[in-house]
């Protein structure tokens, strides 16, 4: 029984501290976006025909004929 008196204050403030960090992340904007990352996982930004990811051309060196 002694115990409890001991044990029930430690369990309300682990509580309270987990309240007050959920509370905080939701504020925060953490769970705005759930599926995002998971759809931006799938993407594949190195493919050519995305707009913006093409390679700028390669200048040829033109070789000069020797005569």
């Amino acid at each position: 029984m002694d115990a409890l008196y001991l044990l029930i204050p430690i369990a309300l403030g682990v509580m309270v501290v987990v309240v007050i960090a959920f509370i905080y992340t939701v504020k925060s904007g953490q769970y705005d976006d759930l599926e995002g990352p998971a759809h931006r996982i799938l993407m594949d930004d190195d493919d050519p025909r995305i707009p913006g990811n093409q390679k700028p051309p390669v200048a040829e060196e033109k070789n000069s004929q020797r005569d």
